[in-house]
């Protein structure tokens, strides 16, 4: 089972759902860095559970105590372990699914693929692992901010509510400023009181993340195989729940013409080459071209509802499952700091594979 990300900049994440703790080992983090534990907390507090009436009621505090590769607050260029210690495990609330397939959850393939599973919250297959890649994360924005990029996202869509604003419409500092994470208040006191009515019916809805890179130089990412914004897809495509990818015009871009869709070159008052439109979302041939990246990312609703649903058992049985226990009716609040860690954490790893290339 492969738990590890990157080529240079590089991660791995340990611990389940229900067990001791959770972590992650980073290591290709160059030596010098600041190391703000306190921006690393803060990250992870946008992500913990319990923050609102709409998310899942699980109270961790998820503290990370850093174990290595840190000293007088700089990096010391050696592998840099976190550790996040599990304090609200219920794990009696997953004792009725012990032999039980629970609708669109990992259970299944997990069963068949490796003979056993940890049933407690999902184990390995839970969203909770998602708190190791945020701490990396912040790690990584760190490395980041010293060259001047930023990763922004907020919620755009939850359901068929819509915030119909492009990001450069919008003031993102904003996006923090209310519990669901959208940059617009009235909107997204909309999609607040939505997703409490959903959590009243017992059910659960999905909705879209949008990210948005600023400050990326010209030459990061790969022409072939390794292009930035494939490794970007399949970086958030690695999140729990997230279902589609989209970066530039996206999937819109398949309506206009060539002539309108080609984002024309010319060169501006400080002799730098730009493009007067941004189709292309930042990359162009794999490779970052000095514009913003922006993208979006789909997410299902979470699939743990509280209604009754038909299923099977491991014998094969037919059975009705009904989901007990603490579960988030929304995952988007929550899924907005994970979307800007694994975004940060591909950004890293091509900044210091671009530093490679150009010192040969």
């Amino acid at each position: 089972m492969s738990s590890t990300y990157g080529k240079i900049f590089k991660i791995a994440t340990f611990g389940e759902s229900h067990g001791v703790a959770i972590g992650v080992v980073v290591e290709g983090c160059p030596a010098g860095i600041d190391f703000d534990l306190e921006f690393i907390q803060y990250e992870l507090d946008r992500r913990k559970p319990g923050q609102s009436r709409i998310t899942t009621q699980r109270r961790e505090a998820d503290t990370v105590q850093v174990l290595s590769g840190v000293f007088e607050g700089k990096t010391t260029g050696t592998p840099i372990s976190m550790v996040i210690w599990n304090e609200d495990q219920r794990s009696k609330d997953y004792s009725h699914i012990a032999d039980q397939y629970r609708p669109s959850h990992a259970d299944f393939t997990y069963q068949t693929k490796y003979g056993v599973r940890d049933y407690r919250g999902g184990g390995r297959s839970s969203a909770r692992e998602t708190a190791a890649r945020v701490a990396a994360g912040a790690l990584a924005k760190l490395l980041l901010t010293d060259l001047g990029v930023t990763v922004q996202a907020y919620v755009s869509q939850v359901g068929k509510l819509k915030l119909n604003k492009e990001y450069r419409e919008l003031d993102l500092s904003l996006t923090d400023s209310n519990a669901v994470r959208c940059p617009d208040p009235a909107v997204a006191q909309e999609m607040f009181d939505y997703i409490d009515d959903i959590r009243k019916q017992g059910d659960s809805i999905g909705g879209i993340v949008s990210c948005v890179v600023k400050g990326v130089p010209v030459g990061w990412g790969e022409p072939v195989f390794d292009k930035l914004h494939a490794e970007l897809g399949k970086a958030m495509l690695s999140i729990n729940a997230v279902k589609g990818f989209e970066y530039g015009s996206g999937f819109a871009g398949v309506e206009l013409q060539g002539s309108a869709h080609n984002d024309a070159f010319y060169t501006d008052e400080q002799g730098r080459v730009r493009t007067r439109t941004n189709h292309s979302g930042g990359i162009q041939g794999g490779i970052s071209n000095g514009e913003d990246i922006f993208f979006n990312v789909a997410f299902k609703p979470v699939a743990t509802i509280m209604q009754e649903q038909e299923s099977v058992n491991r014998e094969g049985d037919k059975i009705v499952v009904q989901g007990k226990g603490r579960h988030d009716p929304c995952v988007l609040p929550r899924a907005v700091p994970i979307v800007e860690a694994m975004a940060a954490l591909v950004l890293a790893d091509f900044y210091l594979r671009d530093r490679t290339i150009r010192h040969k």
